[in-house]
């Protein structure tokens, strides 16, 4: 064995460039398999079609012996002067039938910014917006994220259909005609749009792509949307359309009260109380530009990536050990191979193939992934940036979840007493009763 080594120009069992040449050949075929994964979960990715269910909203999908739905678009608003405009203009500017009944309600969130203002603004031009401002969050009770203004919020709505938009999101015109008819087709009783992604600051241009990938590998299409696999849930947050009966039976943002990532955690009420989730590509529905800074990005992801892969510690560092295999090793390792080849190293040859292979692997899956989700090629020769980017994002996730330590969202903590009652995806517990029971109530006090 030891003269087989040496004739690849390794020294010994011990030497460096063995492990290194290791290390590529499985970042080779970890590459390989996650193009595998990436492809199949789009493949059974269902989309929204655009030329049928226009046509099946107006003849096929309501009849005409009952009046179609109406539909409440809600949207939670901390902060977002930069958005709130834009946003609430997208929304309006959508082609509707007129016997629609459609309401927009705005929940500003006490938003420290003009938030509440140009909201107001829109609203006295367009009398289908109310803009309202959340009480404060009860003492008593455990409310992160945007859960306490969402439940503020639904008990103001009167649609049929209830939809969550976050107020980065920017809908087409047809959007809402053919999310209610979509979801109204397949009788859905939560449908979730993952909508195009909007690159636009360097860092944006760096991680995005990656999450993006990430996420269609984690969270297959196939398994979130199979009815006999329960355990399989996933939403995206930005787009969610509710069936109002759904939401109010799986007890709303209340259930959730307490965990920051409601969006997976809604999707696993619904499907864990046998109801239906379609979880869509929404290309081309709508766009969201979901952080615009590195420290957006940082505190925003920081916030969602343990929790949203279970809450795991052991598999989040598993996670960014995987990312940083696949994204940084094949870079690292041509680096690496190319100096020991400057420096005359004898494996360093075989070292250097071995980068090329597992780059040439992820390239090609840069490039189908450019085809089919639309993502940029801007910065691919940075991709080992990006990925170690995102390791350290997992683990800084999981420190922070575990630990409450600067765990926050646009300044507000959310640190809590129990980390790990808290980074459960289902919060079936008193908390539950108990949010309900508030909600029921509290919908006669609120303005």
């Amino acid at each position: 064995m030891p003269q087989i080594l040496s004739e690849f120009g390794f020294s010994d069992w011990s030497d460096p460039w063995l492990a290194l040449f290791g290390l590529l050949i499985a970042s080779a075929i970890a590459n390989a398999d996650f193009h595998r994964r990436f492809q199949a979960s789009i493949r059974s990715a269902p989309r929204l079609d655009p030329i049928e269910l226009p046509n099946a909203l107006e003849t096929e999908s309501f009849s005409d012996t009952r009046a179609l739905p109406s539909i409440s678009v809600i949207i939670p608003a901390y902060n977002e002067a930069v958005n709130i405009t834009d946003c609430l203009a997208a929304v309006l500017a959508n082609d509707l039938p007129d016997s629609i009944q459609w309401q927009v309600i705005v929940a500003d969130d006490e938003s420290t910014d003009e938030t509440s203002q140009l909201a107001t603004l829109s609203a006295e031009k367009d009398d289908r917006v109310q803009v309202f401002t959340v009480p404060p969050r009860p003492e008593s009770e455990q409310w992160l994220g945007k859960n306490w203004a969402c439940d503020q919020a639904a008990q103001k709505a009167t649609g049929d259909y209830l939809l969550f938009l976050d107020a980065d999101v920017r809908l087409n015109e047809w959007a809402l005609r053919w999310a209610i008819a979509n979801a109204d087709h397949y009788q859905t009783d939560l449908l979730s749009c993952a909508p195009k992604i909007i690159y636009g600051c360097f860092s944006e241009q760096l991680v995005q792509p990656l999450m993006a990938l990430l996420i269609a590998v984690g969270f297959s299409f196939e398994g979130i949307n199979d009815p006999n696999l329960p355990n399989k849930s996933a939403a995206a947050g930005p787009f969610m359309l509710f069936r109002t009966s759904a939401y109010r039976q799986i007890g709303g943002h209340a259930a959730v009260a307490s965990n920051p990532v409601e969006d997976f955690a809604l999707a696993n009420e619904i499907k864990s109380q046998g109801l239906k989730l379609r979880y869509v590509l929404g290309l081309e529905i709508a766009s969201v530009r979901m952080y615009r800074s590195f420290s957006d990005l940082w505190e925003g992801w920081t916030k969602n990536f343990h929790i949203a892969g279970g809450g795991n510690l052991l598999l989040t560092v598993a996670a960014a050990g995987a990312i940083a295999l696949v994204f940084v090793m094949p870079w690292l390792g041509l680096i690496i191979s190319a100096f020991g080849l400057w420096l005359g190293a004898p494996a360093a040859g075989l070292t250097l193939l071995a980068a090329g292979v597992a780059l040439a692997l992820q390239i090609y899956m840069r490039l189908s992934a450019r085809d089919v989700i639309a993502q940029p090629l801007r910065y691919l020769w940075l991709v080992w940036m990006g990925g170690g980017l995102i390791s350290a994002i997992a683990l800084t996730s999981a420190i922070k979840t575990e630990t409450g330590w600067g765990w926050t969202w646009r300044g507000r903590s959310l640190a809590k007493t129990s980390t790990k009652t808290s980074t459960k995806t289902s919060t079936k517990t008193s908390t539950k009763t108990s949010a309900k029971t508030s909600a029921k109530t509290s919908t006669k006090t609120v303005t």
